[in-house]
């Protein structure tokens, strides 16, 4: 096989934009196949492509016409359809998040391993960014020292109520199950579990439809800790203009700040903490340089992480995203906001089974009267790099 046969479910602006750079050959050995959506409006532009074109996305995953699946959908129907996909025999590439909740990652976790000669992959394009690649270099060669802190404001989410009306099951505990954490902030939480491995524990604050006619958190602020004893601040909101991303980590050895596109490293000359031992005065510290990490943003990210997914169902190449590390973020965002209802301090792993049941009970109390409407989206590539 020369080509991977690809089934992308879900025409949704981030299926959409799948679509595009796949039929633009711009994920070698990648072949769009078919599309599937379930309003047959959004099939029309792909009638003419010569592909398979499906409203039935259960009949297209057990069809023989595809090798792999690229799912798209709605969160909760990432769970049913990799199940399905994977039981059917294909290669699976999943959106994030990779599951609504906890226990339904669980579930597709589970079902992944019983398919290990399957390939199952996380779309979590962060990860080819020069830019985190740099700061994962700093951190794994020891440039930082021991990680002390880590305090990112990630509040560059600004969204409209337009926005939250263009889809009934936008911001919805029944739809999407969560907000800002679940939707607009997943790949920068897998960027901080894949940087620095996973708390210990969390304590979130949310505020629920603070700054929008929402059922979720539009509103976030959450300590954790990580395994060393080093503490950590995570910031988001869709309400604050114009909105901060400043990711800031510090260790023994410096601290470095990705911030406006740029970054920069203040390099202790000696470990602070071995200064702190060795001084003899007592307000001296450490000598610094400062330095400017050059980097360029990576091209076509979400093609990129495809042609990795291609790569590693033909040939066995290693996955840089594999679909099981996604439980790492959608546990961090399920645990803040279970952290905020409860007014508690969660240990992880936390239990799944806790926060679905916790999610049942906020899905039937729900009141909301969502409004819908049609709406363009033609920034929506803008939100890629944060």
């Amino acid at each position: 096989m020369s080509k991977l046969r690809i089934g992308l479910i879900g025409l949704g602006n981030i299926g959409r934009h799948h679509a595009t750079y796949l039929l633009e050959g711009k994920a070698s050995r990648c072949e769009l196949a078919a599309v599937c959506a379930t309003t047959p409006a959004k099939l029309e532009p792909y009638y003419q492509r010569k592909l398979r074109v499906s409203t039935d996305a259960l009949e297209l995953v057990r069809s023989g016409a595809i090798d792999a699946v690229l799912i798209a959908t709605p969160h909760y129907d990432h769970t049913t359809l990799g199940i399905a996909a994977l039981e059917a025999g294909l290669h699976v590439m999943v959106e994030k998040p990779i599951s609504a909740h906890k226990a339904d990652a669980e579930r597709l976790l589970e079902a992944a391993a019983r398919h290990p000669e399957q390939i199952f992959a996380g779309m979590f394009q962060l990860r080819v960014e020069p830019r985190y690649a740099k700061l994962r270099s700093l951190i794994d060669g020891g440039e930082l020292g021991q990680i002390q802190r880590v305090t990112w404001i990630n509040t560059d989410w600004f969204r409209t109520e337009t926005y939250y009306a263009s889809g009934g099951w936008r911001a919805t505990w029944k739809g999407e199950g969560g907000g800002v954490l679940l939707n607009q902030c997943l790949h920068n939480l897998d960027v901080l579990a894949w940087l620095l491995g996973m708390p210990t524990r969390v304590r979130g604050f949310c505020q629920f439809g603070r700054w929008h006619n929402i059922e979720v958190e539009d509103q976030v602020t959450a300590y954790f800790e990580l395994p060393n004893g080093a503490t950590g601040t995570f910031i988001s909101s869709t309400g604050e203009a114009p909105g901060t991303n400043r990711f800031e980590i510090a260790g023994t050895r410096g601290r470095v700040v990705l911030e406006n596109n740029r970054l920069t490293f203040t390099r202790n000359e000696s470990d602070a903490l071995e200064w702190s031992r060795t001084a003899q005065v007592g307000f001296s510290k450490p000598d610094v340089w400062n330095i400017e990490i050059p980097f360029e943003n990576a091209a076509n990210q979400h093609a990129t992480l495809m042609q990795n997914f291609a790569s590693a169902a033909l040939d066995g190449a290693p996955l840089i995203a594999p679909g099981q590390e996604g439980m790492n973020s959608v546990e961090l965002a399920n645990a803040i906001v279970l952290s905020s209802l409860e007014g508690e301090t969660i240990e992880l792993p936390m239990s799944g089974a806790r926060w679905e049941a916790k999610l049942q009970e906020l899905i039937a109390n729900s009141t909301l009267k969502k409004e819908t409407r049609a709406v363009t989206a033609d920034d929506f590539a803008a939100s890629f790099r944060r």
